[in-house]
């Protein structure tokens, strides 16, 4: 099977040439048609042009269509990615702006300090709801990719609304673990491990490297090389000072996104001011502006080998995997190329025992033509399963009941929960200036 994917939020250059890049590396993809919608049309003409380009440079038989019409993206296709942020970040900067001058700050302050923010979000979740009805009018049998943020509150949202339609929520969050093999000196591709979680809040819990139990290495770094790593280790780094602490806390280690500014620097705990941050040696306000600055620094570049077409696409782009789970997804099902991935899907079965199941959480699932079944997962330390109940599970349940009521108060509920709240006028005073905000107007409505 040849499919046709297409990708909603396309104007993302870096994305979508990632995206392109790996089609091009799958040799059993080769024929397949990639439509790319988004509606800024000047961003998308380029983004166009820069993926064919690529096809063409490596020798890749692939097909590609731009639009801003997300009907005409959706006509036919096999699989439909949505990586769309309908706000764009300066809106997210806006309101952390606000955020901050109210007594707020990064630091397990998941729902404001966070790119998964209530204004955002409620604009975010609108819109893949729109998309799904769509994919469920015009290409009813295609598979739902929810990639955008925020996947946790997005797929547990979408699969109890829209059960029949065939969804899956995937992060690269997971491949932190990558991080510790490359720090101990491991091959990557004879790693096993298990990951289990909700998203951005994932702990390994089982590691061995040609089936020899690798926590043991890690204990004797910790112990060993550790605080000499710290000296030249970026601020917030995924084996720091703190991922350290709580793996001595919980006895699993926090990956990815779980702790660093990615997911929201949880928990708040070491983050309560400057000194605190130094000495866990965290800085999440440095780790954003980097985020930033690399984004615009990476567009730069595409955008100088788009403007000029002697150029190779393919030198700004090196042809390596981009090690995104989306490809290796699609090549599972449409050639049956079954494989073990790491995605996010309702936790039918109770995959992660004891998280609720109609909530979407994150394991390691068979991946084939037979669709995506999750593989159970042993059970997290009580300790952890508490900290997923009351920062993940609560708030999450409390923004969707918000967003679904229309309710002002359980919007406020949501602020409340905070670590940063600290009275009912604080969470007053934040909700009203985020909502006062000209460009709030809707979401102004919508809470009424």
């Amino acid at each position: 099977m040849t499919p046709k994917i297409g990708i909603i939020g396309a104007g993302s250059a870096v994305f979508s040439l990632n995206l392109v890049r790996d089609i091009c590396l799958t040799p059993a993809l080769n024929g397949a048609t990639v439509t790319l919608m988004d509606v800024n049309e000047a961003r998308l003409a380029g983004v166009h042009k820069l993926c064919q380009r690529y096809a063409d440079e490596v020798g890749i038989d692939l097909t590609t269509h731009a639009t801003t019409d997300r009907a005409e993206a959706l006509r036919g296709a096999d699989f439909v990615i949505n990586t769309a942020l309908v706000t764009g970040y300066d809106r997210l900067r806006q309101g952390w702006a606000v955020a901050e001058h109210h007594g707020y700050r990064f630091g397990g302050s998941l729902h404001i300090m966070h790119d998964e923010p209530f204004w955002l979000n409620y604009y975010q979740l609108r819109f893949f709801e729109d998309v799904v009805r769509d994919v469920q009018a015009i290409c009813p049998d295609a598979w739902y990719l929810q990639v955008a943020n925020p996947v946790l509150a997005g797929l547990t949202y979408l699969s109890r609304k829209y059960p029949r339609v065939k969804m899956v929520g995937l992060c690269h969050g997971f491949a932190g673990v990558y991080h510790i093999a490359d720090v101990l000196g491991l091959d990557r591709e004879r790693l096993t491990f298990e990951i289990p979680g909700v998203n951005h809040t994932v702990f390994l819990t089982h590691i061995s490297h040609d089936g020899q139990n690798v926590f043991p290495l890690l204990d004797e770094w910790i112990a060993r090389d550790a605080k000499t790593y710290w000296q030249t280790a970026p601020k917030s780094d995924g084996l720091g000072p703190q991922a350290v602490d709580l793996y001595r806390r919980f006895g699993v280690f926090p990956i990815g996104d779980t702790c660093t500014p990615g997911g929201g620097s949880w928990p708040w705990w070491y983050h309560t001011d400057a000194a605190t941050e130094a000495h866990w040696n965290e800085d999440p306000a440095a780790w954003w502006q980097r985020y930033f600055s690399h984004g615009e620094t990476e567009v730069a570049e595409i955008e100088r080998a788009a403007a000029d077409a002697s150029a190779r696409v393919s030198d700004v782009f090196p042809p390596k995997h981009s090690g995104e789970v989306m490809v290796p997804l699609i090549e599972a099902i449409a050639c049956d190329a079954p494989r073990v991935l790491t995605v996010n899907i309702p936790n039918t079965g109770q995959l992660v025992p004891g998280v609720p199941d109609d909530f979407a959480v994150e394991v390691p699932a068979l991946v084939s033509a037979r669709g995506i079944e999750g593989i159970r997962t042993r059970p997290l330390p009580s300790a952890v399963l508490a900290h997923i109940w009351a920062d993940r599970v609560a708030t999450v349940t409390t923004e969707l009941a918000a967003y679904d009521e229309g309710s002002r108060e359980r919007l406020r509920e949501l602020v409340q929960m905070d670590p940063w709240t600290r009275s009912v006028e604080q969470a007053d005073t934040l909700l009203n200036a985020i909502l006062a905000m000209p460009v709030h107007a809707e979401m102004r409505e919508h809470y009424r």
